[in-house]
């Protein structure tokens, strides 16, 4: 007996918020699948399983937010049809298979994947949600760790000697984010890894990393007008330049014990009183006081005479809590009394990299940390631009999609809404993610169990 179909959809998407069609989840796994068939197969071997198959077989493994590729092989097994018909494979691969296939291929094959879907989101108007400042996007990056081990180790591995003799390998990941203040969803763009670069003999580093995703970033996206928002670490003088280089606004985060002479200028100039200082009360939380003190057109420091930035200096306090928080940053924005606490908003932006993110992908059903396999060449690496590239189509069915939206609120969470969708593709036949949307929002008709013994 085939197993029960749900019942026929009853949730109606509201005209006014109606998602452009190429928008939603079954589109944009269509267009996905097109483009991988598009992508080079360097096997010669005929009868092969397609390419197209087995990175979208990869999709869908981080789709469906599977803990493992054994357990994905599982659901090659249970689950085929289900694949096939709404992720459009045709052949499955078994894990062994997805691993050689994947191992030997270029990263970078996937960044066009990248570009593609944002490009989608500004054609549909979708993107504008994230403008933030003079029709500028926030641009977060930072780094975080990939994969690391005792045992295993790869061609583009870095590597770390202890001072016990041991030896550790590892891989990590320069990741970059539209973000904005006042949204929960981030459009990630495609990453940068920082692991051993051919020819090198030094271990690869993030400020490598910056210059080579600013790079591709403005070959990508040559007319997008964007804020870097970063750490403390990015505030000296070659990364200033290479932003104002790729014509890039920024909001740079600016320590004390790294910057003294800014902190001194300041000073000076508030004693002589051609800097400003103000305060306000947040006209939502009384408690709390906003204060600034603002310095344009000071030197950055001594190394770097003919750079001149502009320093903000922020603090807050809560007179229930008496705790006062202190931030810091350079800017290439001229800082006025009516745009300072704007600038600070888009400071302080700089943890959704971390907490919307990177968070979201290790704690939230994705499984970053986990090592879907290693390989000898690339495997890891493609693993985590596909990984992350389920992670930006969700992000746009998050940003755009009120089925989508409806079916998370039903479901409580995150983690509830993948348990849920995992349950629906194992236990019905199925036609689109649409319908498990639809029935996890209106609920379904439950079937007696039947079961199939044999003969």
């Amino acid at each position: 007996m085939p197993p029960a179909r749900l019942v026929p959809p009853r949730f109606k998407i509201p005209t006014k918020h109606a998602i452009r069609s190429c928008l939603d989840m079954d589109a944009q796994l269509a267009t996905l699948y097109h483009g991988f068939e598009s992508l080079p197969d360097p096997r010669r071997r005929e009868g092969q399983i397609p390419m197209a198959d087995v990175i979208m077989s990869a999709y869908a493994m981080f789709a469906l937010k599977d803990r493992s590729l054994l357990a994905f092989d599982e659901r090659r097994r249970l689950d085929a049809d289900n694949l096939k018909r709404i992720f459009g494979i045709t052949q499955i691969p078994c894990d062994t298979q997805m691993r050689s296939v994947l191992d030997p291929l270029d990263p970078e094959l996937f960044r066009p994947f990248f570009r593609s879907a944002v490009a989608q989101l500004q054609r549909g108007k979708a993107l504008q949600q994230l403008a933030f400042y003079q029709g500028c996007y926030l641009l977060s990056k930072d780094g975080t760790g990939s994969f690391e081990s005792k045992e295993l180790s790869s061609a583009s591995c870095l590597v770390k000697k202890h001072r016990n003799g041991t030896t550790s390998y590892y891989q990590q990941v320069l990741g970059a984010a539209l973000v904005h203040p006042d949204r929960r969803e981030v459009i990630p763009l495609a990453p940068e890894m920082i692991i051993q670069q051919d020819g090198a003999t030094k271990n690869d580093c993030e400020r490598n990393a910056a210059k080579r995703l600013l790079a591709k970033f403005r070959e990508d996206y040559p007319r997008l007008p964007v804020i870097v928002i970063e750490d403390g670490l990015s505030s000296n003088g070659p990364h200033i330049r290479d932003l104002r280089h790729h014509n890039c606004h920024y909001i740079l985060g600016a320590k004390p014990g790294d910057h003294p002479l800014l902190f001194h200028n300041l000073d000076e100039a508030l004693k002589s009183k051609t800097a400003t200082t103000f305060a306000m009360k947040d006209g939502k939380k009384p408690e709390i006081t906003h204060t600034f003190r603002f310095l344009n057109e000071t030197q950055l420091n001594l190394s770097n005479p003919d750079l001149k930035v502009n320093f903000l200096v922020y603090e807050e306090h809560n007179s229930k809590t008496g705790k006062t928080q202190h931030f810091s940053w350079v800017t290439d924005f001229l800082i006025t009394e009516e745009n300072a606490y704007i600038l600070m908003r888009g400071g302080r932006a700089r943890w959704k990299i971390e907490n919307e993110t990177f968070n979201t992908l290790k704690n939230q059903g994705y499984h970053f940390e986990h090592n879907f396999g290693l390989g000898k060449e690339h495997l890891s690496e493609v693993f985590v631009m596909v990984m992350m590239l389920a992670f930006l189509i969700d992000q746009i069915q998050q940003l755009c999609s009120p089925l989508f939206q409806a079916a998370w609120q039903r479901a409580g969470s995150k983690q509830e809404l993948w348990d849920e969708q995992r349950h629906l593709f194992h236990s019905f036949e199925l036609d689109s993610m649409a319908m498990i949307y639809t029935a996890i929002v209106n609920g379904f008709k439950r079937q007696k169990l039947v079961i199939i013994y044999d003969e």
